[in-house]
């Protein structure tokens, strides 16, 4: 099963929904077209709280947010640390990053939030692919300072594109760094076949390595909590149909047609709501269920999340029906 369990936060001193001023205190190469960027608030106050898996928007224009895993020291209420992979495709995001801010400029972010929070556990496996070693780093700190038993299996193009080596050598044969031109695809049926019962295994990167690893994790029954970049394909995803959606709070009623979405048809009628990725990875714009049945199309909630019903992602996903009752 893939599963997300939440460790108990403690109370974050801003709203995630509030807008930070940022000073870009450090720029650096960490490897081939990746950066590390350190983060200040601009007037020296405390950041917010937040654990390791979380991720902060950073808001580069009016249609220009991107997520970035926050990898540094969650104790460490002074900054905040992000890697940035500069993207072949890039929309714009992380070629703006790597090209145009240096240290001394000044950004915007929002939040942290965390849909991938690392679970108390004895026992961890931890698979990461290229720029997903950055919420896992501070996950085997984490596991580190509590004591548990862990593992990491990291790969990555070639040796010299994978981000944090250097860090990572400090924890000898816990870690196998695997590149792919030395060492072929990662073996993760061998890795995953030594799990002890009650093992928890995170994996983030590439699409088609969590699909992998939630296939071998699926037969071994191991708990698997994965964090995707990109879109889930859903094979099951049906014709769109129309439907209305209620948004109870605001007391109006929105019709969605087939070729739109709940997140636009809201938004016309003056309801203001978050969003930043508008593909269902990122998790901003979750709105609360209170009566119908999404039609799940997002890659945040959990198989157990999405039969629960409680909660839907309204860039992407939609209606099992004619009537939905949301929470906005």
């Amino acid at each position: 099963m893939t599963t997300h369990m939440t460790l108990p936060l403690q109370e974050e001193s801003i709203s995630t929904t509030d807008t930070i001023d940022l000073a870009v205190r450090e720029v650096r190469p960490v490897a081939e077209d990746c950066i590390v960027m350190v983060l200040e608030t601009a007037d020296g106050a405390e950041l917010p709280e937040w654990s390791p898996g979380a991720h902060i928007d950073l808001i580069l224009g009016d249609d220009l947010v991107r997520q970035y895993s926050l990898c540094g020291d969650p104790a460490d209420r002074s900054r905040w640390r992000i890697g940035i992979l500069r993207e072949p495709e890039s929309r714009g995001g992380s070629e703006f990053l790597h090209d145009s801010v240096r240290a001394g400029a000044t950004l915007t972010a929002r939040g942290p939030r965390n849909h991938f929070p690392l679970q108390p556990s004895d026992h961890y496996l931890f698979v990461a692919g290229g720029i997903g070693i950055t919420p896992i780093l501070t996950m085997i700190h984490a596991a580190e300072r509590q004591g548990a038993s862990w593992r990491l299996l990291y790969g990555g193009r070639r040796r010299a594109s994978m981000a944090f080596l250097d860090e990572l050598d400090g924890f000898g044969d816990k870690i196998q760094v695997c590149p792919q031109d030395e060492c072929g695809l990662l073996d993760l049926t061998s890795y995953l076949s030594t799990a002890p019962a009650g093992t928890a295994v995170y994996c983030c990167g590439p699409e088609p390595l969590i699909a992998a690893t939630e296939e071998i994790c699926a037969t071994k029954a191991l708990p698997l909590h994965v964090e995707r970049f990109a879109p889930k394909q859903d094979a099951d995803v049906g014709a769109n149909e129309e439907f209305e959606v209620v948004c109870a709070e605001s007391d109006i009623t929105v019709t969605v047609p087939a070729d739109s979405t709940i997140l636009a048809e809201v938004r016309k009628v003056g309801i203001e709501v978050l969003s930043s990725c508008s593909e269902g990875t990122c998790g901003t714009c979750e709105a609360d269920v209170l009566e119908g049945e999404p039609d799940h199309r997002d890659s945040v909630l959990t198989p157990q999340e999405r039969a629960s019903n409680e909660s839907m992602m309204i860039c992407v996903s939609r209606c099992v029906g004619k009537r939905l009752v949301l929470d906005l």
